[in-house]
């Protein structure tokens, strides 16, 4: 893998920039990239190639990029795909860092695409490539265009701290755009696009050293290299730069199921989720949400609670206000006494309602005393951590009305402001947003903008969790291939920890059944069979059975396993009852981002509930205690195991074991491992343990 930050450095800020099949129409794709350079007056010095004429917009043009006076920092290609690879092996030969190479017709289109694709890389050599299919880079900051996206056609764009990496070009003209409209301030835009050499990864790596951002924005379709990204995403966090992710796809459709319910329970999105969560990006799950994501968190204002204050002008709109907050989980409390006694000194009277939450100041209009008064004594209050101030329709005749009014009180404390805008004014909306509130036309960005801030809070405070302690290697040696009977899975868990129910294997034809009176009165049959793994769906489990009628039950599975599986049994399972716990599974899952441990309850209604939440294991340890109980608390039904509504709070410590020991046998088998599940472990009261019931093992 090619290694040259320096290059990416160059890439991103070039003194001089050769543009390879440069075309004298500004209108066309193959024009605009030097005129945008022009129009934006880029201080370096510009190099079109073309051997067909003499000088574009005034500059000289070369024939070829033997002819150019010097090694170009970076090289844009507008050509075909032939000669895009010639362009590319004549740049690397002059010892050009990078090339941006526009041409489409590689990856993107199949197999020989694919071929050409490697052809240019291999090419390239130790030049850095972006792209192929790329619309290239914009470096707001230092105002340099490199691409022909139409979206430079704007005079001018706000220089702020938010940068933009996306894999989709078209999206980032769309996000620039969008941006410029609102007041958000951008500092670099790439389009990684076929990501045959530079990744998101490589740009998250140098975004993490760029000054000038503060706020990482990603289109991600997928992640090529998750190892890469994983570590460079580790990175950010470490550095206080909050990421932002948009992942498309979510749609499980094509997503073929395994044969245990955690391959159905999985699927690619979820392992995104998870991924996403192991190294604190925040993704967006609506497009519109990822620049209100962006401007919140592009303030140097910290959210460290959940209280917000609601200051309006509009009775109505405050109600949405609050509700959009409510569903977000935040808290909109009266003001405390000596805050409603400020607010009530603002307006003596009752013209406006100035002692609760929302602060209405509809009647007594927009004075900028009032405002100024009530944003301090707001901002100033022990009872809120955050302020959201609503733009009626009158502030359209003065918007610099309450922008100034909260220009002035925005000293009192480092706590966020946000505005909601009533009606639809964009303009109004730009003005709070420059100012350093960032200003939101929907109700509902509110609450995602406040539980965005929350989080990057939460993880910057959060401490790391204890490592786990790696525990002795087992040996496996002996394990057989393919897919295990029961009870061999359930050895193999036993051998890390986790107990299973007490059980006895007996043959096909078994003749003496006295020894099993051991396990009650009453027990619980199942078919043995490495190749049925939904046992219950061919009449291969029954519950309850009495010890005298076993004989006879056996017989008859037998005969209704054969009819419907086409399997015949290799013997038979008979298993204590157990009764009185909670059924809980357990399971792992594999895709190109890695291995994840998935959690939720279990039994047979497990695929029709999907409670569930997964953890990516880490390359080279098991889950640890704290990871494995913070997978139990996501669940939705967590409370079941913590003492819901009087019942008696389940084993979670020995829940816990089980868990780490199960991501411990993950760990330790690696690649053996194909499918690995506990459907249902019983997890029973506080000091009584778990039992597994059930269990699926597949190994290679």
């Amino acid at each position: 893998m090619k290694q040259n930050t320096q290059a990416i450095h160059q890439l991103m800020s070039p003194k001089s920039v050769a543009v390879i099949g440069a075309s004298t129409d500004p209108t066309k794709t193959a024009g605009r990239p030097v005129a945008y350079l022009l129009k934006h007056q880029f201080k370096g010095k510009i190099y079109p190639v073309n051997p067909r004429v003499e000088s574009i917009s005034g500059l000289t043009c070369y024939p070829d990029v033997a002819s150019l006076p010097e090694t170009p920092d970076v090289a844009i290609i507008l050509l075909g795909i032939d000669r895009a690879l010639i362009a590319v092996k004549e740049l690397a030969a002059r010892g050009t860092p990078a090339a941006i190479v526009l041409t489409s017709g590689y990856a993107e289109v199949g197999e020989e695409g694919i071929r050409k694709q490697e052809e240019l890389i291999k090419a390239a050599g130790s030049m850095r490539i972006l792209g192929p299919n790329t619309i290239g880079i914009v470096n707001v900051t230092e105002t340099i265009p490199l691409s022909p996206s139409s979206a430079l056609e704007m005079d001018q764009f706000p220089s702020g701290c938010v940068s933009v990496v996306s894999q989709s070009g078209g999206i980032l003209g769309s996000l620039l755009s969008r941006c410029t409209a609102r007041g958000v301030g951008l500092s670099k835009l790439v389009s990684t696009s076929n990501e045959a050499d530079l990744d998101l990864g490589d740009f998250v790596n140098y975004l993490v050293d760029d000054d000038s951002t503060k706020v990482i924005v990603l289109y991600v379709e997928s992640i090529r290299h998750p190892e890469k990204f994983r570590l460079a995403a580790l990175r950010a966090k470490q550095a206080g730069k909050p990421i932002v992710v948009f992942k498309v796809g979510k749609s499980e459709a094509g997503i073929k199921a395994a044969i245990s319910h955690t391959g159905a329970l999985a699927g690619s999105d979820k392992m995104y989720d998870a991924l996403f969560k192991q190294v604190g990006v925040i993704r967006a799950h609506n497009f519109t949400d990822v620049l209100d994501i962006a401007a919140a968190l592009s303030v140097d204002r910290k959210l460290a609670g959940r209280r917000v204050a609601i200051l309006t002008s509009s009775g109505g709109a405050g109600t949405l206000i609050t509700d959009s907050l409510g569903v977000c989980g935040f808290e909109t409390p009266v003001p405390d006494e000596k805050t409603a006694q400020r607010l009530r000194d603002l307006q003596p009277g009752d013209q406006a309602v100035l002692d609760r939450n929302p602060i209405d100041v509809t009647l007594a209009g927009l004075q900028p005393d009032l405002l100024r008064g009530a944003i301090t004594a707001l901002l100033d209050s022990p009872s809120y951590d955050a302020l959201v101030i609503i733009l009626g329709s009158s502030s359209l005749a003065m918007p610099e009305l309450m922008a100034g009014a909260v220009k002035d009180s925005m000293h009192v404390s480092d706590k966020p402001v946000l505005a909601y805008v009533s009606p639809y004014a964009p303009n109004v909306a730009a003005i709070m947003t420059s100012l350093g509130v960032p200003a939101f036309t929907q109700p509902e960005s509110c609450g995602v903008a406040l539980s965005s801030m929350l989080h990057v809070h939460e993880w910057q405070t959060t401490k790391a969790s204890t490592p786990a302690i790696k525990k002795e290697q087992q040996s496996l040696a002996n394990l057989p291939k393919g897919s295990l009977n029961e009870h061999q899975a359930k050895s193999l868990f036993a051998q890390f920890g986790i107990p299973s129910v007490r059980e006895e294997v007996l043959d096909i034809h078994p003749s003496n059944l006295d020894h099993l009176a051991k396990l009650g009165n009453s027990v619980v049959l199942k078919v043995l069979s490495g190749a049925i793994t939904h046992k219950t769906e061919v009449g291969g489990v029954a519950i309850n059975v009495p010890i005298q009628d076993l004989s006879a039950r056996i017989a008859q599975m037998a005969k209704d396993v054969q009819t419907k599986s086409g399997h015949q049994a290799e013997g038979f399972l008979v298993q204590e009852m157990v009764t009185g716990g909670v059924e809980f599974m357990m399971g792992m899952y594999k895709d190109t981002l890695g291995t994840a441990i998935l959690v939720g309850m279990g039994g047979i209604t497990a695929e029709l509930f999907k409670d569930t939440a997964m953890c990516l294991l880490h390359q080279d340890q098991p889950l640890s205690e704290s990871e494995a109980l913070s997978l139990l608390k996501e669940l939705k039904t967590w409370p079941l195991l913590d003492g819901y509504r009087g019942r008696p709070k389940c084993d979670v410590a020995a829940l816990v074991q089980a868990i780490v020991g199960f991501s411990n046998l993950v760990l330790q088998m690696g690649d053996h491992l194909v499918e690995a599940e506990i459907n249902p472990i019983f997890v029973f009261q506080e000091g009584q343990g778990v039992k597994a019931a059930d269990g699926v093992v597949i190994t290679v």
